[in-house]
Formats: structure tokens, sequence, C-alpha cells
């Protein structure tokens, strides 16, 4: 009875970050991303063989901004995540849909340039609750679940 518990309170602590999105939509929808992104965990599984101009999203959701380690961001995306950006279902869709816009907005700097300049017109809920799906938080639940006793 445990392990159907835990799935059952993890499914609904998980629940608000995937409302708003189809993963499964995501999933396909990626393929504009990854001309220049990749989903590889932290064991070197790759998810998405992408394009390495863009940094990892393995673990992005959650993430503070401009902190994936080994990727050099341009220096307005890494002073958003020293201030504090972290990457959730609002600031993803809202940076996706414009980058520069975004980071300007976000810094309240209006020469704030991103190095992403390609603009997702729509699908980027769906793609946040994919790349929801592929990180350590997620690992991390799955694992927790306690075997079945009987």
């Amino acid at each position: 009875m445990k392990p159907i518990l835990t799935a059952a309170l993890l499914s609904l602590l998980a629940a608000p970050a995937f409302a708003e999105g189809d993963a499964a939509k995501g999933e396909k929808s990626f393929k504009k991303c990854k001309s220049c992104h990749m989903v590889v965990s932290d064991t070197d599984e790759t998810v998405i063989k992408g394009g390495k101009t863009g940094p990892n999203l393995w673990g992005v959701a959650g993430r503070t901004a401009g902190s994936y380690e080994g990727f050099k961001y341009g220096k307005d995306l890494v002073a958003a995540g020293e201030a504090g950006l972290v990457w959730d279902l609002e600031s993803f869709t809202a940076f996706t849909a414009d980058p520069r816009g975004f980071l300007r907005t976000h810094l309240d700097d209006n020469k704030a340039k991103s190095k992403m300049s390609f603009k997702l017109k729509k699908g980027a809920e769906d793609i946040y609750a994919f790349l929801s799906l592929h990180g350590p938080v997620m690992d991390a639940a799955e694992t927790s679940e306690e075997p079945a006793s009987e």
C-alpha cells in the first residue's frame, strides 16, 4: 500500500508543474530546440540528442538561470540568475517567447542581451512540462519510493 500512497502523493506534488502543459506534446515540440540544446542526464544518459550551442536542459526546471556548469552564458543571463531568477513555468515561457525582451524587463536594463535569438511563438508550456520530467528532482522522487512489502 505504501508505494501506491507514495506515488499518489508524488503525482499531487508534481501536478502544479505539469498543469499548464502537455509533456508528450512538449517532447515533440522540443525538435525546435534541439538544434541548439540537448537533454543529457547527470549520468550521461542521452534523453534528447541535440546541439551544444545552448546549455544542456537536463534539470532546467527549478534551476537558477545561467548556472549550468561548463556552459558560457551571456553576462545578462548570469546577472539575472544572480538576482534570483529561477526557471519556473512563468519565467521559462516568457523568456522563450522573447529572450532579449524578457531580460531587459527582468533586469530593468534596456541594453540587456541574450545569446538566444530564437523566439518560441507557442508551446513553451508543453516543452517546460516535458523538461520538468528530466532532472535530478524527478530522479530523487522516483527513487524515494519504498519497495512493496507483502
